[in-house]
Parts: C-alpha cells; structure tokens; sequence
C-alpha cells in the first residue's frame, strides 16, 4: 500500500501518505512497524535499480519511526491527531536536512556546500511538510483504528 500510494501521488512532488503509513503503522505494531517500512525501502529501491538517491531511504524513514516511538503509548483521544499529524509534518520539513548528510559524503559536499543544498531544497520541504500535516490530520487515526482492529481480529493467530 505505501508504495503504491506513493506511485499513485507521483503527479505532486513532495505529496505523498507514506508519513501517514509510518506514523500510523508504528502507533499499532511498534518495532514490527520495521518490517513494512523496510519493504517499501526495498520495493522502492528494487522497482529503481537501487539508485544513488535510495540510499538515504535506508535511515530516513527510521527517523519517523523513531519519533514516533518516543511518543507515550497512551494519549487523550483529542490530543492524538495534532501529535501524531505534527510529528509527521516535523519530518516533511526536515527531510532535506535528514537526506543531507549522505549527499555532503556521496558527492563531497563541504559545511557551505550542505548548507545550500538544505537551503535550496526549502521550498519542497515546505510542501513536503505542510502535506504530511494535511494529510495527518484527516488520516492518521482512522488509519491506526482501521489497523487496530484488523491486527486484534488476527490476535488470536501471533
């Protein structure tokens, strides 16, 4: 689904739900939430020849995921959306500077070179981030009911 959602969306760059699916996904499966992040990494990767700008796919996504799992598991149901929505778009916005580091050592970016790669790429953060809100808002918790009560229909198969 992530991945197909992704392909789906491709027409709006920086406009994707796979912030949704991470955050949602690890709200419900906490560490399991790994297995389908790192099966869209690798499809994403596979269905791209695993090209140079992969790479950073491999720790990116960790950094939601991370986030996420630092949240407390229990939270009044009224504060839920604007957290989870928040911590979604937080990563929209940084996701330049995330994917920095790699790009400074892959093409031997100094300090004043990084920075300007972050900088230029603001613009499409911004996009990047306030669609993570968006969309985080109308979706993360009907999403993480959705899988709260498919994942407690299989509870009695783990």
């Amino acid at each position: 689904m992530m991945y197909a959602s992704k392909i789906l969306m491709e027409a709006f760059p920086n406009v994707h739900l796979l912030g949704v699916f991470i955050v949602a996904e690890t709200l419900v499966f906490r560490r399991k939430a790994l297995y389908p992040l790192y099966c869209f990494v690798l499809i994403t990767g596979a269905a791209n020849a695993f090209s140079v700008w992969w790479i950073p796919y491999l720790y990116i996504w960790a950094f939601l995921w991370g986030a996420v799992m630092l949240l407390p598991k229990r939270m009044p149901l009224w504060l839920q959306a604007p957290v989870y929505a928040v911590v979604c778009s937080l990563h929209g916005f940084l996701y330049g500077t995330l994917y920095a580091p790699f790009q400074a050592i892959a093409f031997g970016l100094d300090l004043k070179g990084t920075v300007a790669w972050i900088v230029a790429g603001l613009p499409w953060d911004a996009v990047h981030g306030v669609s993570n809100l968006i969309a985080g808002l109308i979706l993360i918790v009907p999403l993480k009911k959705v899988l709260e009560k498919i994942y407690g229909s299989f509870a009695k198969y783990r």
